[in-house]
């Protein structure tokens, strides 16, 4: 019992750690994954000790709680990956698997966008064509869309042309048969540069999308 007591506050601090945190340099879904795995813990070991100790069933409850907002990094997904490389081969396109096991695209604005515009380039569309497949080769998948500028201008002009970027990416990605109930979208102005806003180069870098692809991990049942 005393043992359980301690993995049980053990994960409580954890949890109120990482929740009351807001600069731990975390993106969201991983501060919300890191919360999930404290809770989960934290169910398990409040579950274990009501049936009586067994750890089998706490851990198993447990996973199924704090597993809320965690990804799983498939065959499937690995597939996906390689197919993006070879789609963006030669692009600039960043593609890479995340700390938190979802598919990263990082598009610069050279592909994407021109400067402030919102429409899908030429050289874009086959890019999300290829995208597009994968995802209706993927079960149950979700993708969140991150647009950003660089500094020139105001947030009013920012804020607004930065989601007005990731919903023509979403729509573009639904017209070619993706799920839209899966897509979400933000707009995250100038806020997160990824370089130097000083100089040419630097503000180019900052003017991207991001895409986030996931495949959810099934319930346990």
């Amino acid at each position: 019992m005393r043992k359980m007591m301690t993995m049980t506050a053990t994960a409580l601090v954890a949890v109120l750690t990482v929740s009351g945190c807001a600069d731990t340099g975390m993106s969201d879904t991983q501060r919300r994954t890191a919360i999930g795995t404290g809770v989960g813990a934290v169910a398990g070991a409040v579950i274990a000790s009501a049936t009586g100790g067994k750890a089998g069933v706490g851990a198993v409850a447990g996973a199924a709680i704090g597993g809320i907002g965690t990804y799983i990094w498939s065959a499937n997904m690995e597939k996906r990956k390689r197919e993006m490389q070879e789609a963006t081969q030669g692009t600039g396109i960043g593609v890479s698997q995340t700390a938190d096991n979802r598919l990263k695209l990082d598009i610069p604005s050279d592909v994407s966008f021109d400067t402030g515009r919102y429409d899908i380039k030429s050289n874009f569309a086959p890019i999300l064509n290829r995208f597009a497949d994968g995802l209706r080769s993927t079960p149950n998948y979700t993708v969140d869309i991150i647009g950003h500028t660089d500094s020139t201008g105001s947030d009013a002009v920012n804020n607004p042309l930065s989601i007005n970027r990731a919903n023509a990416t979403r729509n573009y990605l639904i017209n070619r048969g993706a799920d839209g109930s899966r897509i979400y979208t933000e707009g995250r102005g100038s806020r997160e540069p990824v370089a130097s806003n000083a100089t040419i180069e630097g503000r180019a870098q900052n003017r991207r999308v991001e895409i986030y692809m996931g495949e959810v991990a099934p319930q346990q049942r």
